[in-house]
């Protein structure tokens, strides 16, 4: 089965929103063993999503469209589409009921355009809406399947887990269960990793192996068909295996964890404190670890120093360091992660300074970094990271560095 995303919505044309749905059911039905071939983004015209649907009922077998099931004006999708089946929209009563206990319930006043979203098109299957108003519907014609999804991702994303997702099983009558693990890495590439493991992808059947890169990162993904999903997850495994015997000193976890989610992790295991002084990132690490549960128990704080008095006067950074070597250099660092360790009280003393950019700073050229940490019972180690020339960039992949080192020294 080859399938469309459709995506009905000017405000995802104009760029006010970002349209988070197609990655979602993309992903989904991969898992499912359904092609996805096209995504189309339409704004609200009739007219154009009337073009956009018989495009795609010449490429496509299910159509699968998300928006336009609400009560405005600008909501014409389920309108359009039962023009073009020359189908009538009918009043769902359950749909409509829910609707009405809504108001009730929170002592508004229902106005008649809001009946609209209980329309559904004659004849489909109602997928509930457990979580907003506007049911989803899958109508079938002999040659496509058509299924119509709120907009809100979180309507849309457990609409489609409870009650799309069983029906796919049921209509495909799938037998096989399809089970995805992703491992990610940090501190390779996504051409050497590719090159590593080149020979596995080359020959891959069942498992599958994906590489992808991320935001500064690079994943795996392995999937593995079989009608057992414990058999699934052990040829997973063995593939896993493999892999990891070639690449994984730069495997830091599974799925969607985050680097200072796994740092976060091994701090708690270990039960160590933390502090950190930051220069160019600016607090960055430190915002990052506070956004994770249970970060008072790990972070005892930090300073943001980011002029040459502040390093001197605060974090006692000797002056003949910073004449000798500048603050752009391992000898500060140093100093920086084993001062705020000791005067944060803390297991670790973490630091981050360089030139973050755009211009150069001491003479040294944009995206020289160094990152010094100071663990208890350990010597202090200052690694030098040679970046790029994007300021943003820059900063986020220090952070992202001083995790992976910590992780490594840590274990």
């Amino acid at each position: 089965m080859n399938a469309e995303i459709i995506a009905v919505g000017s405000e995802l044309l104009l760029g006010h929103i970002v349209n988070t749905n197609a990655r979602f059911l993309s992903k989904n039905l991969a898992d499912l063993g359904i092609n996805v071939f096209y995504h189309t983004v339409v704004g609200d015209n009739p007219e154009r999503l009337k073009q956009v649907i018989e495009i795609a009922e010449s490429r496509s077998d299910l159509l699968i469209f998300t928006g336009g099931l609400g009560p405005t004006k600008d909501d014409l999708t389920k309108d359009t589409i039962a023009t073009h089946l020359n189908r009538k929209l009918v009043i769902d009563k359950i749909a409509l009921d829910t609707i009405e206990d809504y108001y009730k319930r929170t002592g508004r006043t229902m106005t008649d355009n809001n009946k609209k979203q209980a329309l559904v098109i004659e004849g489909s299957e109602i997928l509930p809406n457990d979580y907003g108003m506007a049911p989803g519907m899958v109508y079938s014609s002999e040659k496509h399947i058509y299924m119509l999804f709120p907009g809100v991702p979180k309507e849309m994303e457990p609409m489609f887990l409870t009650y799309a997702h069983p029906y796919f099983m049921n209509k495909l009558q799938l037998k096989e269960k399809i089970v995805s693990r992703v491992l990610r890495f940090y501190g390779i590439g996504e051409s050497q990793l590719e090159t590593e493991i080149e020979d596995l992808i080359d020959g891959q059947s069942n498992p599958t192996i994906a590489p992808l890169a991320g935001e500064n990162e690079v994943t795996l993904r392995i999937t593995a068909k079989h009608e057992s999903v414990e058999k699934a997850n052990e040829m997973i495994e063995e593939t896993e295996k493999i892999i990891l015997d070639r690449v994984g000193e730069y495997c830091y976890g599974y799925d969607e964890t985050s680097l200072m989610s796994e740092l976060s992790k091994m701090l708690q295991e270990k039960q160590l404190t933390i502090a950190a002084a930051e220069s160019l990132t600016g607090g960055m690490f430190q915002k990052e670890l506070t956004a994770i549960p249970g970060a008072g128990n790990l972070l005892k704080g930090g300073v943001v120093c980011y002029t040459p008095e502040v390093k001197q006067n605060v974090l006692k950074v000797k002056k003949e360091t910073i004449e000798t070597y500048g603050v752009v250099s391992s000898q500060c660092a140093k100093e920086l992660a084993e001062n705020v360790a000791q005067l944060m009280n803390a297991d670790i003393g973490i630091s981050f300074t360089g030139v973050a950019g755009p211009d150069e700073l001491e003479g040294k050229p944009v995206g020289t970094v160094y990152v010094g940490m100071s663990i208890k019972g350990q010597p202090t180690r200052v690694e030098k990271l040679n970046l790029g020339v994007n300021r943003t960039t820059n900063r986020v992949r220090t952070v992202k560095w001083g995790c992976h080192y910590l992780l490594k020294l840590i274990n």
